[in-house]
């Protein structure tokens, strides 16, 4: 039981770890979209391929899906942390009734 339990702890922590990142995560998105956009568009478009700024460019585009998967994931391992945690509590429902009538049988003798 107690492997359960730290198991479905373990996942929400997880869970939790990673949504904590996504406001850091949105913060350092948004500057490097400041510093990306205050370029004119002239700048932006004479740079050569594999500068700096077009390697700013891909990181820019790459990270909504980074931001979706913290939160997806994060949601995810949340709930999967509380669906063990569920199993658990179902497990030691259905053998409460069990220990009881042993205990009462061992009473009796």
């Amino acid at each position: 039981m107690m492997l359960i339990m730290l198991a479905s702890l373990v996942f929400a922590v997880w869970g939790i770890q990673m949504h904590a990142q996504v406001s850091s995560q949105e913060a350092e998105f948004h500057r490097l979209n400041a510093e990306y956009w205050t370029l004119s568009k002239a700048e932006r478009e004479a740079v050569p391929s594999g500068s700096e700024l077009n390697q700013k460019l891909v990181e820019i585009q790459n990270f909504p899906s980074e931001l979706l998967r913290l939160k997806l994931v994060g949601v995810g391992k949340i709930l999967t942390g509380i669906y063990i945690l569920l199993f658990g509590i179902l497990i030691a429902l259905i053998m409460m009734p069990m220990r009881l009538a042993q205990f009462m049988k061992n009473q009796i003798k």
